[in-house]
C-alpha cells in the first residue's frame, strides 16, 4: 500500500511539470513513446550531456569578465597610486567620453566640454619634470595613451598632439623662459596647441625637404608655406611650425600665434577616420613671428627627430587601444548575440576569431611594455620606436578586421562601436611615420645599409 501510494506521489509531481499542451504538440511532430524509450536507455553522463546541450543544467552560467589585458601587464607593472591613476583615467572616459563619442565622431566636431575634465586628471604632460608637470614615467604615460584609444583613437590624438608633440617640442627644444611661459598653462588646457610638421606635398620626406621656408628680416622671422593634417589646428593658441632656413637650409621651429599676421587655418572636410580630431591646412603667407617664440634649442631637423622619437611610442599604444577596445566590443556582442538558440560566442569559429584577435593584442602590449621600459631607461633608440609603430599599427588593422568580421553586418553600425575602430586605424597605419619609412629605419639598423632614396 505503501509503494501504491509513493507511486501515486511520483505521479502527481511529475505532472505538475508538465506542460500537456506543449506535450501534445510534440506528440504530433516526433514518435512521442519511441523518444521516451530512447531517452530512458540513456546513461547518467549521456543524460548530463544532453542536458547541458539543451542549457537545462538550471545553473545560471558565469561568464569571464571581459579583460584585454589577458597576461596583467599593467597589474604587475604599476604601483598602486600609478594603478589607482590609470583607474581614476579609465572611469573618466567611460563615463564622460563614451556615452558621447558616437555622436560628435558621426558629426566630425570636438567635445570641447570635456577639456576643463580632462585638465581635473592632471595627467597632461605627465612624464615632464617641472612647469606643473606629474614627472611620472613613460610606461604610465604608454598605458593612457591606451586608455584613452580603447574609447576613442580621436580624443587619444587630441591629448597626444598637446601633452606629446606641442608640448614635447617646448620641453625638448624651447629656452627656459619659453617652458616657464607656455608649459604651465598648456599643462592645464587654458593654451591649446598644435604640430605643423606635414606639408601637402612633404610627408615621408620632411628630413630634407620640406617647402615652408622661414627667413630673417629686421630680427623678424618671416614664414611662407602650407601645413596639412595638423591637428587642433582650428582651435589651436599655439602651433608649433617647422620650416627650412632660406639662409641655412637647416630646420627651425617656431611658437605661431593664432592671431600672428599672415597666418590662416582651413578645416579639412569628409575624413574617414579620427572624425573628432580637428585637422586643418594652415597657411602661411609672410607670416611674422619674433625672435622670441623661435624655439631656441631647435636648430636642425634632427632637433625635430628626437621629439618625433618620443611621441613614435605613444602611437604604438594608440594602436594597441584601438586594437583593445575593438576586441573587447567584440567579445562582448558575441556573447550576447545569438543565432540557431545560441550564443555566437559559444561557436568553434568565433572563438578562433576572438583568440587570433587576443593574442595579436597581448603581443602588442608585449612589446610596447618593453619599448617604454626602454625610454624610462634612456635605451630607446629610434629603431625600437619604429619597429613598434610597424607591428602595432600592422596587427590592429588585423584585429579590427576580426572585430568587425565576427559581429556580421552590425559591425558597420556605430552604436556597436567596432566601425569608428575599425576606420581609426587606417590613420594610425599612416600618421607619425607610415609603415614603409619605419620598416626602413628598422632596416638601416640591423643591416647597416640606407635603402632611403
Amino acid at each position: 500500500m505503501a509503494n501504491i501510494f509513493s507511486s501515486l506521489k511520483n505521479a502527481y509531481n511529475l505532472f505538475k511539470h508538465v506542460d500537456f499542451d506543449k506535450l501534445e504538440a510534440l506528440s504530433k511532430k516526433v514518435d512521442l513513446p519511441k523518444m521516451v524509450e530512447t531517452i530512458s536507455s540513456l546513461d547518467d553522463k549521456q543524460i548530463q550531456g544532453m542536458m547541458k546541450m539543451m542549457g537545462g543544467s538550471g545553473k545560471k552560467r558565469e561568464l569571464p569578465p571581459i579583460e584585454g589585458d589577458f597576461y596583467h601587464l599593467g597589474d604587475e607593472a604599476l604601483n598602486d597610486e600609478d594603478r589607482e591613476l590609470q583607474l581614476k583615467v579609465r572611469a573618466f572616459l567611460e563615463k564622460e567620453v563614451k556615452p558621447i563619442v558616437n555622436h560628435y565622431w558621426n558629426k566630425a566636431e570636438f567635445p570641447f566640454e570635456i577639456i576643463p575634465k580632462l585638465a581635473e586628471l592632471n595627467i597632461c604632460g605627465l612624464t615632464y619634470k617641472g612647469y606643473g608637470c606629474p614627472g611620472k614615467s613613460n610606461l604610465m604615460e604608454g598605458i593612457l595613451a591606451m586608455e584613452m584609444a580603447r574609447i576613442d583613437t580621436s580624443i587619444s590624438t587630441f591629448f597626444g598632439v598637446q601633452s606629446g608633440l606641442a608640448m614635447g617640442s617646448i620641453y625638448l627644444c624651447g629656452s627656459e623662459e619659453q617652458k616657464q611661459q607656455w608649459l604651465p598653462l598648456m599643462q592645464q588646457f587654458k593654451i591649446i596647441g598644435a604640430f605643423g610638421l606635414t606639408e601637402p606635398e612633404v610627408g615621408s620626406a620632411a628630413a630634407g625637404g620640406l617647402t615652408t621656408t622661414c627667413k630673417k628680416i629686421d630680427g623678424k622671422w618671416i614664414l611662407n608655406g602650407q601645413k596639412k593634417w595638423i591637428g587642433n589646428a582650428t582651435f589651436a593658441d599655439i602651433l608649433i611650425i617647422w620650416a627650412r632656413d632660406e639662409e641655412s637650409g637647416e630646420v627651425k621651429g617656431f611658437i605661431v600665434k593664432k592671431d600672428n599676421p599672415g597666418f590662416a587655418v582651413e578645416k579639412m572636410q569628409d575624413k574617414m577616420a579620427l572624425r573628432i580630431v580637428q585637422n586643418g591646412i594652415i597657411t602661411l603667407t609672410n607670416c611674422e613671428v619674433e625672435e622670441a617664440d623661435r624655439l631656441q634649442n631647435a636648430n636642425s631637423f634632427k632637433d625635430t627627430a628626437k621629439v618625433l622619437q618620443m611621441t613614435r611610442a605613444g602611437v604604438a599604444w594608440q594602436a594597441v587601444g584601438c586594437a583593445r577596445g575593438a576586441y573587447e566590443n567584440a567579445l562582448d556582442y558575441t556573447r550576447t548575440r545569438k543565432q540557431f538558440g545560441k550564443p555566437i560566442a559559444s561557436f568553434q569559429l568565433i572563438q578562433n576569431h576572438l583568440v587570433e584577435m587576443l593574442s595579436n593584442l597581448t603581443a602588442m602590449q608585449t612589446l610596447c611594455f618593453r619599448l617604454s621600459q626602454l625610454q624610462d631607461q634612456g635605451l630607446l633608440k629610434d629603431e625600437h620606436a619604429s619597429l613598434a609603430k610597424v607591428f602595432c599599427s600592422l596587427r590592429t588593422r588585423d584585429v579590427v578586421s576580426k572585430a568587425r568580421e565576427v559581429m556580421g553586418g552590425n559591425g558597420i553600425l556605430l552604436e556597436y562601436n567596432v566601425a569608428r575602430f575599425v576606420a581609426d586605424a587606417e590613420a594610425i597605419y599612416s600618421y607619425e611615420g607610415t609603415k614603409e619609412i619605419n620598416t626602413l629605419i628598422v632596416g638601416r639598423a640591423i643591416t647597416g645599409f640606407s635603402a632611403f632614396v
